[in-house]
């Protein structure tokens, strides 16, 4: 009887052990989707801001107001995620960044006045922002975190890289440019979906690998005790420059080559969409080599290879040979961007502590989302005043200011205790 009994309880261990994996794999698929719709949401922006200024009869100035609309949405879920992931559990979080996406996309697909997109950009920066962060610190929080880090940020990648083609087969149909964000929300409404019926209602405790998260810390605590943190401020700057430039150089490529470069726009779009193809690629190629010679000194030479690829774009020469050097520039810039976001997540993860590590990582991302809002304005009104001909200078300038933040940081990790 005694040995009927264990080999029942050791079958249901086993069982329970493959639905906690089978469970796992799931969550996996649901984030690595979300962020392929992430991705796909940066993506179209830069293709459908011609037919935007065209439908509204607005300035790129105008335009432009846009994405620091967006960036009121980051910078509330910057100073929140960490403390709504503690209160809500990660299912409600991260439900509620979905719904959120989704209304702020229906208006904005509903065609209402320009000055109505502005808080619907709002929602989608916040909805965003929270599912980024969320799925970040869940990620991080996973036995081979750095390499999973990799892998989400690819599936970004894999969006970008469809998202001006999305755009591009909406503005061929007779649908319309609105439409994409009808065919993004209906995306979301799956993954919410797939959120509600496979993550816990609880939070999901860190792998012990990591350390034991604390139950009962308040999440206002925990956020205060993050931006104590000089180490996270730099990280969080870091990304907010990084995806500054990242956005900037998706949103705004397109119209450049267009508007500025008079390149087909057939052409173009295939250039942008190869410009987030080296993007999702440097994750996939570049994780391994990352890991091996850590993510520290990976991201100086990273970052090198993005000024270089800018370069490439800013001075082509004439007729095709130009064309083709401006094309392998942007994918030259996207391949170096790739591996930078995630690599300094994973850095986030080593220098804190467990009880502070998912408001860390969701502040530092949460920030670095912002910039995606709040540098392409920049770069919009520049445009306005200066030509479009200034985007390439100004995405260098900021290459620069992030290797220059990067070697700074770098001196104050090897110095630098554990954040606890």
């Amino acid at each position: 009887m005694a040995a009927g009994t264990q080999v029942d309880a050791a079958a249901q261990n086993e069982r329970a052990a493959d639905a906690r994996a089978r469970g796992e794999r799931a969550r996996l698929m649901i984030a690595f989707a979300t962020f392929i719709l992430i991705g796909v949401n940066d993506g179209v922006i830069g293709v459908l801001l011609p037919s935007i200024i065209a439908h509204y009869g607005v300035s790129t100035a105008t335009v432009g107001l846009l994405f620091p609309a967006a960036s009121i949405g980051y910078l509330c879920a910057a100073f929140n995620s960490g403390a709504l992931l503690e209160r809500l559990g990660r299912r409600a979080f991260l439900a509620c960044g979905a719904l959120i996406w989704i209304a702020g996309m229906l208006v904005f697909a509903l065609l209402p006045p320009f000055a109505a997109l502005l808080p619907a950009l709002v929602a989608i920066g916040f909805g965003v922002a929270i599912l980024d962060a969320g799925l970040n610190a869940y990620i991080a929080g996973l036995p081979r975190g750095v390499s999973l880090l990799n892998y989400l940020h690819a599936f970004y990648g894999v969006g970008a890289l469809l998202g001006p083609l999305l755009a591009t087969a909406m503005l061929s149909s007779v649908l319309g440019w609105n439409a994409t964000y009808y065919a993004l929300a209906l995306g979301v409404a799956a993954a919410l979906v797939g959120i509600a019926l496979r993550f816990e209602r609880r939070r999901i405790a860190t792998h012990p690998a990591y350390g034991a998260e604390s139950e009962t810390a308040a999440g206002r605590g925990l956020l205060r005790a993050t931006l104590r943190s000089p180490l996270v401020w730099l990280c969080a700057i870091f990304l907010l420059v990084y995806v500054g430039v990242e956005v900037s150089l998706g949103a705004w490529s397109y119209t450049l080559l267009t508007g500025g470069r008079h390149i087909p726009t057939l052409s173009a779009g295939w250039m942008v969409s190869g410009y987030w193809f080296g993007l999702t690629l440097g994750r996939f190629i570049l994780a391994r080599l990352v890991e091996r010679i850590g993510p520290r000194r990976a991201i100086q030479w990273l970052t090198v290879g993005v000024v270089v690829g800018i370069a490439l774009v800013w001075a082509p020469a004439g007729g095709g040979a130009g064309v083709a050097l401006t094309a392998f520039g942007l994918w030259l810039v996207g391949f170096s961007l790739g591996p930078i976001f995630p690599s300094v997540i994973a850095v986030i993860n080593t220098v804190t502590s467990a009880r502070l590590r998912q408001s860390a990582i969701g502040f530092a991302a949460s920030l670095g989302s912002m910039g995606g809002a709040f540098f392409p304005w920049v770069a919009a009104n520049l445009a306005q005043r200066v030509g479009l001909w200034s985007l390439l200078p100004y995405t260098a300038a900021l290459t620069i200011l992030m290797l220059a933040l990067w070697l700074w940081l770098r001196g104050r990790l090897h110095a630098a205790p554990r954040v606890v």
